[in-house]
């Protein structure tokens, strides 16, 4: 093979092959005086192989997550910092880096007035899917704004204001709503959230204040669209015959997507990290085992170099 190809094979970069090689030139290659002493330079902040063997088996068992989400992974579960970076650098060696089985589709703009905390305001909205021999089905979901917490969704057959007004008030039963709180809700302008039997609804039994969205404008509702989209790439992936079958995946899907996938607009924690207010204590944490780990790797370089002393 080529050089260029050799390279790609080996994943070196060419200009690090041509320093090494200018190296070789120079000294004489292999077996002059000094040669390769460059190269076996020991760094202290060296990633152990340990903690290489931890990160090897984490994306095995975890294939579909990305260096991002395996370096956070690391740290909560295992008590051990690697970077991003290194764990991407890592990965690529190994030939471990593959691309997601879905496409993450991102929303262009979002609610213009950011929200300070849980339960100040939720987004709301509609999605549909297909379940053969069965026909149409529409999810109806309640999404915090703050933390992108997904409060209640329910699978409905039809797509009336009287679905709306019954997902609210389950949204409302699981919240953790303080007393007398009412959270805002932002929806866009579909026949069931401009009907005035919600409208009253709103008003008087919920006491709730309701936020349309700009007309043709989703991205007023960016966070509950940009969900919607992540989940059905994901759900639709699998064909369902049975609509006990789609609730199952869905609700699957939801606790994945509340207790376990990293946020990286919430400085990668979970929804329900920041929905229950942990997001402080674990930040915190994660700056202890960072700080730990450099120390222990450190230490340890010290240690190597006492012995080669």
């Amino acid at each position: 093979m080529g050089i260029n190809r050799t390279l790609e094979e080996l994943g070196i970069h060419k200009r690090t092959f041509y320093n090494w090689y200018h190296r070789y030139r120079l000294t004489g290659g292999f077996t002059a005086p000094g040669a390769g002493t460059n190269s076996n330079k020991h760094r202290w902040n060296q990633i152990p192989q340990e903690q290489k063997n931890l990160i090897i088996e984490l994306a095995l068992n975890h294939p579909t997550f990305s260096p991002r989400e395996l370096a956070i992974r690391l740290s909560d579960e295992q008590g051990v910092f690697v970077s991003e970076s290194s764990v991407y650098r890592l990965l690529k060696q190994r030939g471990l880096l593959t691309a997601p089985s879905h496409i993450v589709m991102q929303a262009a703009d979002e609610f213009n007035k950011k929200t300070l905390f849980p339960n100040e305001m939720w987004q709301t909205d509609f999605t549909y899917f297909k379940v053969k021999g069965w026909g149409w089905y529409y999810l109806s979901t309640v999404l915090d704004d703050y933390s992108r917490y997904i409060i209640h969704w329910e699978l409905c057959t039809t797509m009336q204001a009287e679905d709306v007004k019954r997902t609210v008030l389950r949204a409302m039963g699981k919240a953790n709503l303080k007393e007398g709180q009412r959270p805002k809700l932002l929806s866009d302008n579909g026949s069931c959230y401009i009907a005035g039997e919600l409208k009253s609804f709103m008003q008087e039994e919920v006491k709730m204040k309701h936020i349309h969205g700009a007309p043709a404008h989703p991205q007023t509702q960016g966070k509950i669209e940009r969900y919607h989209r992540t989940m059905k790439n994901v759900v639709k992936l699998e064909h369902y015959f049975l609509p006990e079958h789609l609730i199952a995946a869905i609700e699957e899907f939801v606790r994945f997507y509340n207790k376990q996938r990293y946020h990286e607009s919430l400085n990668n924690l979970t929804p329900e990290d920041v929905y229950l207010g942990r997001g402080d204590q674990i930040l915190q944490q994660r700056k202890i085992i960072k700080e730990q780990s450099l120390k222990n790797r450190y230490f340890l370089f010290q240690q190597q170099k006492t012995k080669t002393a």
